[in-house]
């Protein structure tokens, strides 16, 4: 690749630590020629993204937690005061409950749901709102889900349902955003080992099940990464209200 995002400014959030899809991302922009806005959620976190993100091209740190509106609108706040305008935003955030996906489906508390919903879908809303007075010139949002939101998948419950309500977002907030020329899309990433993977019941046997995908592998961070390149470049600008699978076409396999 030859710097496809060279000259643009890409706001990343959901960097937790090094194994995150959205660190892999930051990389990737970065090599690619991007300047970063990351997102922050508290002191203990700033200090770590800030030592992962040396030799990064960095325009801002931003304190955002998505639960709370006045921390994003302090997020939309903070983006135009950089007086420049935002190209391309990553929402890789998802949260639920670990009682919420251990226990069987029907005993999901109330609050586990709402909380699920909360951070994995209606934050994404949040964000776009924040974000998109700031992509003055068009652009891409992209956010990242998975499979079982239409499929199945043992353990994953709750989150299945928020990356169904994710993925009808993108869907609504492609038609609505689309005539101010944003762009909004969804990587569906395969089984990749992060510590919020980890914290799905069984999750170490999906790993192995690298025999149930055609090409009999595991997903690799760098080609979600590398999707997430292509979304936000000029090469998808006709591209938007996808669900794109990146997962070695797991998805495609009836069993």
């Amino acid at each position: 690749m030859s710097k496809l995002l060279e000259g643009k400014l890409a706001l990343i959030l959901g960097i937790a630590n090094r194994w995150s899809l959205a660190y892999s991302i930051a990389q990737a922009f970065s090599r690619e020629g991007a300047s970063l806005v990351l997102s922050y959620l508290g002191d203990r976190q700033r200090v770590a993204i800030s030592e992962l993100s040396e030799g990064l091209d960095i325009a801002a740190l931003i304190p955002c937690d998505v639960t709370k509106d006045e921390e994003i609108a302090a997020l939309a706040s903070s983006l135009a005061a950089l007086n420049r305008p935002l190209h391309a935003v990553v929402h890789s955030l998802a949260f639920a409950n670990r009682e919420d996906l251990e226990r069987p489906f029907t005993e999901t508390s109330r609050e586990g749901f709402l909380l699920a919903q909360n951070v994995s879908a209606y934050s994404l809303v949040a964000v776009a709102r924040a974000a998109a007075p700031a992509m003055t010139a068009g652009g891409s949002i992209s956010t990242l889900t998975y499979f079982g939101s239409t499929r199945v998948v043992p353990n994953y419950n709750v989150m299945g349902v928020a990356k169904a309500s994710l993925e009808a977002s993108v869907r609504y907030l492609a038609s609505e955003l689309g005539e101010r020329g944003i762009r909004v899309n969804a990587i569906s990433a395969g089984p990749v080992k992060t510590a919020s993977a980890r914290a799905i019941k069984g999750f170490s046997s999906i790993l192995e099940a690298t025999d149930r995908t055609p090409l009999r592998r595991n997903t690799d961070p760098a080609e979600v990464a590398d999707t997430a390149v292509f979304l936000a470049s000029d090469l998808a600008r006709g591209v938007t209200g996808n669900v794109i699978f990146v997962d070695s076409g797991m998805h495609v396999m009836g069993f």
